[in-house]
């Protein structure tokens, strides 16, 4: 059975370029394009699709409007359409809150000249769209689950890497982390303009202090340092501290910034004193680098598949051997939490 896609945009332009894409797909069927949110109500009650392609900004009833109500009503797997500038990302970022799968670019002016690209990105999406499972972001049911921790030092380093639905996902793990919480290092696909807007809504939610991270920062412990959307962060040491390291290098397992490339900086600058998660995302970025972080004796861990978005990068990982360690989503800021006061009980450098 072909995946059933609706596409919903005003610009009869772009639900032209999508159909085509969609329709040039034997795996794809597209059941329909509506200009405007009134009539996407009907087409998706009658047409039933398995995926939804929704642009943010539209007349009358906005997208995220839209997208509010149709995850209330009839949860269903959809990927947004959004500009890559500050406002698209703020946006698209609130979007994946109210339960999106992920974002694709709106493609511009002169798409054709790079259309074999942009229409292969569209067709993976839509394809792991229908794979995937809706999760909608609760705020309240994290922001009461802080977990206190028994330790103090700067020696415990924790890295975690995601992708595809990862921006829930690290949202709901921060929030459960006290202030007390070890520096902490991240690295999430998304593009330049996303990380700096991801970082600052994260910032406003969570009792650690988020930031997009620069170059040589020293990792204090409080403070979770998530990398640009275009360059590999890594830890270096340097004298008695921890220091950020940004890598303008080329793309690692398809990514920049690469989970792998962070992992593996921290398998060899800090190893055993390292507490690593892989969560939910497409492909197999970081499970590589989760195992050098484990034969280097750090402890490791991978988000299960039930609570996972899309169970990619975690199962590549646990295949591997990376990690025995399976936790659901909800108990993972506690269980990062128990493994630090393990490490930090028995280390020290």
């Amino acid at each position: 059975m072909p995946i059933r896609v609706l596409v919903i945009d005003d610009s009869a332009l772009i639900r032209s370029l999508l159909s085509e894409i969609i329709s040039h797909d034997p795996e794809l069927e597209l059941v329909g394009a509506a200009p405007d949110a009134y009539v996407a109500k009907d087409m998706v009650v009658q047409l039933k699709p398995d995926v939804i392609t929704l642009d943010i900004e539209m007349p009358k009833v906005d997208g995220l409007t839209f997208l509010d109500r149709l995850m209330k009503a009839k949860p269903t797997p959809v990927l947004m359409i959004s500009t890559l500038t500050e406002k698209g990302a703020e946006a698209t970022i609130r979007s994946l809150e109210l339960g999106a799968i992920d974002f694709i670019p709106k493609p511009k002016i002169d798409v054709a000249k790079g259309m074999g690209e942009y229409q292969a990105e569209i067709v993976s999406k839509i394809k792991l769209a229908a794979r995937s499972k809706p999760r909608r972001f609760n705020p309240e049911k994290c922001s009461s689950k802080v977990t206190p921790i028994q330790y103090k030092g700067t020696e415990i380093i924790v890295g975690i890497g995601a992708s595809t639905g990862g921006t829930e996902a690290i949202k709901e793990v921060l929030m459960g982390l006290s202030p007390a919480f070890p520096a902490t290092v991240i690295t999430q696909h998304m593009p330049p303009n996303f990380t700096k807007s991801f970082a600052k809504r994260l910032d406003g939610m969570c009792k650690v202090k988020v930031k997009e991270a620069e170059d040589n920062e020293r990792l204090l412990p409080g403070n979770v340092y998530i990398a640009p959307g275009d360059k590999h962060l890594e830890v270096m040491r340097h004298g008695a501290d921890y220091r950020t390291k940004l890598n303008d290098g080329p793309l690692v397992s398809g990514h920049k910034p690469a989970v792998d490339v962070m992992f593996a900086s921290l398998a060899k600058t800090v190893g055993k004193n390292t507490v690593a998660t892989i969560l939910t995302g497409m492909g197999r970025d970081g499970a590589q680098g989760l195992l050098a972080l484990k034969q280097a004796g750090a402890t490791t861990m991978a988000q299960d598949e039930a609570s996972s978005v899309v169970f990619g990068m975690p199962k590549v990982a646990i295949e591997l051997g990376a990690t025995a360690n399976i936790i659901p989503l909800e108990k993972m800021s506690a269980a990062l939490t128990k493994a630090i006061e393990s490490v930090g009980a028995g280390s020290r450098l």
